[in-house]
């Protein structure tokens, strides 16, 4: 859960007493983007009930084009800029930053230089930043100057709110039901290693596996197709006996479905295959995996910054089963 600590009302206040998310109320109350009439009646009436103004920084941020709101990802290489998961994150943080009449730019922080955020954070032009993809050692370079206007998408630090999905919670959900199932020799391809909160989900995935008695059989992953694809062979030659393989990412657990179908493996059958996201092409899939809200995740980190968000906070949004026939 949130620790929560805001000064005034804040436009995650008014989504929240509104009953709709960041974004949406960020539409009804520019008045720009989709919103019914019905809501953005409610929405005003909730700001005009909590007294909501925007706070100095977002006013800052709205004038004669002022400082942008920097998406910054972290990545081995600039190639993590074309992630489709990236340009979600970057639509969801221009629709709040908008209704502040700021803008948003898109960087790339290399894994390999720490300070390139803290560059970022002395930009004068920047007056916000949301990272996606922290490490402990970016956020260990956010300059003392662009504390209170820094979040983090992944974990955080106790200058650095965090905002991210439950994927512990949702991997949880995910091998209860592969155990619930039958399923007794689960493989888990992982993601990044690089990337700190993919340990939640191991953890889980350990957790359950190994409370049920069952082998523990982890293989190292990227969230990429490819990947997936080569872990899934993998498995099959380490551990013949598997009966599911879940795969943290969508992308990968296709690749994977792929690999398993075209060595002559009938999915699910005899091994069920399961991811992580629902993205849009698991559905056309008939893929089983759990969900990650990285809209509402977005705008609230956005939300965060424009609000100059005060306190200690680690927010996980929750992920939900979402059953096909994969698995």
């Amino acid at each position: 859960m949130a620790r929560e600590a805001w000064r005034g009302a804040k436009l995650t206040d008014v989504a929240r007493a509104a009953g709709v998310s960041p974004a949406t109320a960020s539409r009804a109350l520019s008045g720009r983007g989709p919103a019914s009439a019905a809501v953005r009646a409610r929405v005003a009436s909730a700001a005009r009930e909590l007294g909501y103004v925007p706070n100095a920084a977002a006013r800052a941020l709205a004038t004669r084009g002022g400082p942008r709101v920097a998406i910054g990802v972290g990545g081995r290489s600039a190639h993590v800029l074309a992630d489709p998961y990236v340009a979600r994150v970057v639509a969801a943080a221009a629709t709040v930053a908008g209704a502040h009449e700021a803008g948003v730019s898109l960087h790339w922080l290399p894994l390999h230089d720490p300070g390139a955020l803290a560059r970022l954070g002395e930009d004068r032009g920047v007056g916000g930043i949301v990272v996606v993809n922290p490490t402990p050692e970016l956020l260990a370079a956010v300059p003392r100057a662009a504390r209170g206007r820094v979040a983090a998408i992944g974990v955080g630090t106790r200058e650095v709110p965090a905002f991210d999905v439950d994927n512990g919670g949702g991997t949880a959900s995910v091998v209860a039901h592969l155990l619930s199932s039958g399923r007794r020799r689960i493989a888990m391809v992982t993601g990044a290693a690089w990337l700190p909160c993919v340990r939640r989900a191991v953890d889980a995935y350990e957790r359950l596996v190994g409370g049920a008695g069952c082998p523990v059989r982890v293989v190292p992953g990227d969230f990429t197709a490819a990947r997936g694809e080569v872990a899934a062979l993998e498995v099959l030659a380490r551990w013949p006996d598997t009966d599911a393989v879940y795969a943290l990412g969508d992308l990968s657990a296709l690749g994977a479905l792929g690999a398993l179908r075209r060595a002559g493996v009938d999915v699910p059958g005899d091994v069920a295959v399961a991811g992580f996201d629902d993205l849009a092409v698991a559905s056309p899939s008939r893929l089983t995996t759990s969900t990650n809200p990285v809209e509402e995740i977005a705008a609230g980190a956005t939300a965060a910054v424009l609000d100059r968000y005060r306190g200690v906070p680690e927010r996980l949004y929750p992920s939900t089963l979402v059953l096909r026939d994969s698995a």
